[in-house]
């Protein structure tokens, strides 16, 4: 293939200066393309390593770094990223995919900001396949090896029995990889959209000695941007890190709009939304949204996370399994609705409305109906029964811990009232910050809590996962089980059902009691148009955003 020598816009500090702002009178000027995009991430990445990374400061970086061989579309279906084709095999176990020749990866090794013939070469099957290994490799310790176990012999390999090189993945020529599945997997093409199915080129990783993902010279890009500057020091100031567009993955199918993603390295989420006030940042994530008028910012909101009740095993009462399912059948769901606005929703399920499949919201192809179990008769019946096994006259007061910067909690006054009106029972809140109330999880300092639920990228196998990772999700789940067999689904019909075997099988241990659907938010000026954003990861996608201002 003919090499081609693209040439950046040079880079110009008195014109990036100008831009940082971006903020203007809402009247639409040219195409949107060619701005400098200013933006904040709360906290410095801890890795630009797709297959370990997992923060969301990483996860905005990652995304507009990297691109992969699948994508979710604007709608939720599955489309051709880097790949040009694929095809399955009858029984579902092998997946074929024909890789598109003009993804390129890009390492400006003279940071003179051009791309010369010696700096950019094609992404190769290679580079999937060496991703892949490192992936399942035990030693990488990856947070996401337990969802590609459905790769044959990928069990054995993320044990440390099989050689890496024993994996099912294979590149049958350099534009052509091959996958051979155990067994067929509804949710494989959905896996590959995730972050940690990006390429890894092995020659680059070795070259890094160890530091790969770890400082600006240690990644290499083959998405939309690449990284110019990576500074950080914990005790100063102006730290930033800053992207420019990777012009040599731009044609035809791939636009990639702004010229330049300038990003300053806040200590948390309260400096990201001053940094958005001070016209510091165009955009910022958010779970809250109070303040911000919808007629004056761009807000896009969807319900990715399940706020449900947990119950600490070692409370006196609340251990008593009666006296929790007392609790859970008093909650009066339907009425609560009435009471919500458009940012919350009653929840009966785990997995939240975002989640989709084949394009659907999950909760529409399962209607989460099957759990309203209100039943105010039985709820005292079981009050009664906890009472007799603790052997108590009454139950203690106590209180519910909440972030309060993820949800406003006076809705949850509405569902104590009824506690106290149909049970006797006083549960009352308790508003905590969120390293408060990490701490107290932690500690163990609790009676109940308020628990957000949201899975590391858009699947309910992520969301269901969470119960077998997370210490005090373990304890809510009790002996539930049913992960492999979600794993194991072999079509459409088959996942969903597996969901909601597995939803029930964990609500049914009455640990955890959803009680809200939450939206995540992405706020943005009035001038923006095309920012994505990913609930799930919290990544902020810029490959296709416009700026009129």
């Amino acid at each position: 293939m003919k090499k081609r020598k693209i040439y950046a816009i040079a880079l110009c500090t008195a014109m990036g200066a100008g831009l940082l702002t971006g903020c203007g009178g809402g009247d639409k000027k040219g195409d949107g393309a060619g701005h400098m995009y200013s933006a904040a991430l709360s906290g410095d990445p801890k890795s630009l390593d797709p297959q370990f990374a997992s923060d969301p400061s990483s996860a905005t970086v990652i995304k507009n770094l990297y691109s992969g061989l699948m994508m979710k579309d604007s709608s939720g279906g599955i489309s051709c990223c880097n790949a040009e084709s694929y095809s399955t095999s009858a029984d579902g176990c092998v997946y074929t995919f024909r890789l598109r020749q003009d993804n390129y990866w890009f390492f400006d090794k003279n940071e003179n900001d051009a791309i010369d013939d010696d700096e950019y070469f094609p992404v190769t099957a290679n580079d999937y396949v060496f991703a892949f290994r490192r992936l399942l490799d035990p030693k990488m310790h990856s947070p996401y090896i337990r969802y590609f176990t459905c790769i044959k012999n990928g069990k054995q390999v993320s044990e440390g029995s099989f050689r890496t090189d024993s994996l099912g993945v294979a590149a049958l020529d350099d534009y052509t990889l091959e996958f051979t599945l155990e067994y067929p997997c509804a949710e494989f093409l959905s896996l590959l959209t995730s972050p940690a199915a990006y390429p890894c080129n092995e020659e680059f990783f070795d070259s890094t000695k160890g530091r790969y993902g770890l400082d600006d010279r240690s990644v290499m890009s083959n998405g939309p941007f690449y990284v110019r500057q990576w500074f950080y020091d914990p005790y100063g100031s102006n730290n930033i890190l800053y992207m420019r567009k990777n012009q040599v993955n731009e044609n035809e199918q791939n636009e990639i709009l702004p010229t330049f993603v300038s990003f300053s390295i806040q200590d948390s989420d309260a400096e990201v939304r001053q940094a958005f006030k001070d016209d510091e940042a165009e955009c910022f994530p958010t779970m809250k949204v109070g303040g911000y008028n919808p007629k004056k910012y761009r807000i896009t909101g969807s319900k990715a996370t399940t706020l449900g009740m947990i119950f600490n095993p070692a409370d006196r009462f609340y251990s008593n399994a009666a006296l929790r399912k007392a609790v859970a059948l008093a909650v009066d769901r339907e009425a609560l609705d009435k009471e919500l606005g458009s940012d919350m929703k009653a929840a009966y399920g785990i997995i939240p409305p975002a989640v989709d499949i084949a394009g659907r919201s999950y909760r529409e192809l399962a209607s989460d109906r099957q759990f309203d179990v209100y039943d105010p008769g039985k709820a005292k019946e079981l009050l009664e029964q906890a009472k007799a096994e603790l052997k108590v006259s009454s139950v203690d007061s106590v209180k519910i811990i909440v972030d309060s910067s993820t949800v406003d909690s006076r809705y949850l006054h509405i569902l104590s009232q009824s506690w106290q009106d149909s049970l006797g029972i006083y549960i009352g809140i308790e508003d905590l910050t969120a390293k408060e109330f990490d701490d107290r999880i932690a500690s163990g300092d609790y009676s109940i809590a308020l628990y957000p639920v949201r899975g590391s990228f858009n699947s309910g196998l992520a969301v269901l996962q969470r119960f077998a990772e997370e210490e005090c999700l373990k304890n809510a789940a009790g002996s539930a089980d049913g992960y492999d067999n979600v794993m194991k689904s072999s079509s459409v019909n088959d996942l969903v059902n597996s969901y909601t075997a597995a939803e029930k099988a964990i609500l049914d241990q009455y640990g955890f009691v959803p009680l809200f659907y939450k939206n995540s938010y992405l706020v943005a000026k009035e001038d923006n148009e095309d920012i994505i954003y990913d609930p799930f990861t919290g990544s902020v996608d810029y490959r296709i955003a416009k700026n009129y201002s």
